[in-house]
């Protein structure tokens, strides 16, 4: 697979380059970064998105708050408060917390997170690829551009493709935002994967005409007993997959598990702001003035898995246990 990761560090010049999302897949952007309040807003404005790509991107922007004088104090809280949803930054800023006023330390740290996400993601492709056959159907975008690896769900399609498993791939567009339509496509095409777009209403009509054997998304944050939030339309997929008897996937690192919370009702759900709804690229959709709503996210209840793809193979119901035991918490 062709693999465009959507970052790269210049060590020498002290640069972190982001692979500007919202310009894809019409123009390669690459915008630099060169301090931990840049890195914020980088975040915050979707130039790089997905939670592990998220998770080291914020590593790395405590990298460049060391070497622009930064207080880590201040780059962690402002890091922090970029993105709510995907655990990753946060335990990548917990992570990073072991080396404040350490220039070497935060950066071999940085590094080690990066490499443990390729890691992670090989085997999440492996072993997802194991699941899957005939036509799958994907939400959103959870290909190497989402997370710096070889990609969680993407992954696992591409590389289930790969072993003649999966001859097509369906993807959403993901509204508002339009990360399938604009970023899966962009890779699937890449990585010579047969796929054809279609908007989030016609899934259903696929399933019910039996054109898809699996559906498989990423996770933004999972709680302990398999509840998980990702982009806004999973949970929709979910009941629809129920509904049709058709296999519902998650993939995900563990790193995605969030072991404080017990159930999803403690994930917060971030909202963005409402132009995301009403424009698109710039092009007016309703009438001025018009009321728009945009949740980023939903909370899909576990009893719609039908299993969780992780790093330590494919875990199924009772998921309390599973992800326990895999976790090292039974």
């Amino acid at each position: 697979m062709e693999r465009v990761l959507p970052f790269r560090f210049a060590e020498g010049e002290g640069v972190f380059w982001l692979l500007d999302q919202r310009r894809l897949p019409l123009e390669e952007v690459w915008v630099p970064v060169r301090t931990a309040r840049e890195m914020a807003s980088a975040i915050r404005g979707m130039v790089v998105r997905g939670a592990p790509a998220i998770g080291v991107s914020a590593a790395y922007g405590m990298v460049l708050a060391h070497l622009a004088g930064e207080a880590p104090e201040e780059a962690d809280r402002l890091l922090r408060a970029s993105r709510p949803t995907a655990v990753n930054l946060f335990h990548a800023l917990d992570r990073m917390k072991a080396h404040w006023g350490d220039l070497e330390g935060s950066l071999k740290e940085a590094r080690a997170l990066w490499r443990e996400v390729e890691e992670t993601e090989k085997a999440i492709s492996l072993h997802g690829a194991r699941v899957l056959r005939g036509q799958v159907l994907t939400h959103c975008n959870t290909g190497p551009l989402a997370t710096g690896g070889y990609g969680t769900a993407l992954g696992a399609i591409v590389e289930a493709h790969r072993r003649g498993r999966v001859r097509h791939v369906w993807v959403d567009e993901t509204r508002p935002y339009l990360q399938g339509a604009r970023l899966t496509a962009y890779e699937l095409k890449k990585a010579g994967v047969p796929a054809t777009l279609i908007a989030d209403s016609m899934a259903g009509f696929l399933m019910g005409k039996g054109q898809v054997d699996a559906v498989i998304v990423g996770v933004d944050r999972m709680a302990l007993n398999g509840d998980f939030a990702n982009k806004i339309g999973t949970y929709a997929l979910a009941v629809l997959a129920r509904h049709h008897g058709i296999p519902f996937y998650a993939a995900l690192p563990l790193a995605s598990v969030d072991p404080s919370l017990p159930t999803g009702e403690g994930i917060p759900l971030e909202e963005r702001p409402p132009e995301e709804v009403l424009e698109l690229r710039g092009v007016r959709l309703a009438p001025p003035g018009f009321p728009a709503y945009h949740p980023a996210f939903d909370l899909t209840p576990h009893r719609y898995l039908t299993g969780i793809v992780t790093e330590k193979g494919v875990l199924y119901p009772p998921f309390d246990e599973g992800l326990r035991d895999a976790l090292g918490l039974a």
